[in-house]
């Protein structure tokens, strides 16, 4: 009985990991205003190793369309603009010799449509996580059973468990409906 509640339990924090993947995923698709989470993924080359950008340099949104990324070495200007480009998020880094500016542009049609197709996609793959987590606790539950736990609690716990992909889901299918909205919001 016992292990079969841990089981429930892993089985929801690898739900709750999906959910939180998925939450990161969307969190760097563009809207069309400026965010730095845009950039926090990207990695620049500093003395012979990849670092995230925000350890060599300020990043901060300047208005709705602009970030500002101010390296705290001269130097790194470069590597940090080459690291932007080569990202491919379509936004083309402005460097003064200061400071590299990102301008946001505003989101074609097209770009709002794909974007959108990447949330979807997004969003199943973590539907996917949650019902590799269901039945991964199934076989457990399963296993249980045979090996002496009454067959009436089996089946009460497989309800349960299906009971929380359900909410699992249901909530990946908000979370992406949200951000759709937000994409296609001009």
């Amino acid at each position: 009985m016992e292990d079969v509640s841990k089981t429930m339990a892993e089985a929801k924090a690898h739900m709750d990991k999906a959910l939180e993947h998925l939450d990161h995923e969307l969190a760097k698709l563009r809207t069309g205003k400026a965010s730095t989470n845009l950039i926090q993924d990207i990695h620049v080359e500093y003395y012979g190793s990849p670092t995230l950008l925000a350890q060599v340099a300020n990043v901060q949104v300047a208005d709705a369309r602009t970030i500002i990324i101010q390296p705290w070495e001269r130097n790194m200007l470069g590597p940090i603009e080459r690291a932007l480009i080569n990202a491919n998020l379509g936004i083309t880094p402005a460097n003064d010799g200061e400071i590299i500016r990102l301008a946001v542009p505003p989101l074609t049609e097209e770009r709002r449509k794909e974007l959108v197709k990447k949330a979807k996609h997004a969003g199943e793959e973590s539907k996917v996580g949650v019902r590799n987590a269901r039945h991964k606790a199934l076989d457990h539950i399963k296993k249980a059973v045979k090996e002496g736990l009454p067959e009436d609690l089996g089946k009460r716990k497989e309800t349960e468990l299906q009971d929380l992909v359900n909410k699992y889901v249901e909530q990946v299918e908000k979370v992406v409906t949200v951000k759709e909205k937000e994409i296609m919001t001009v």
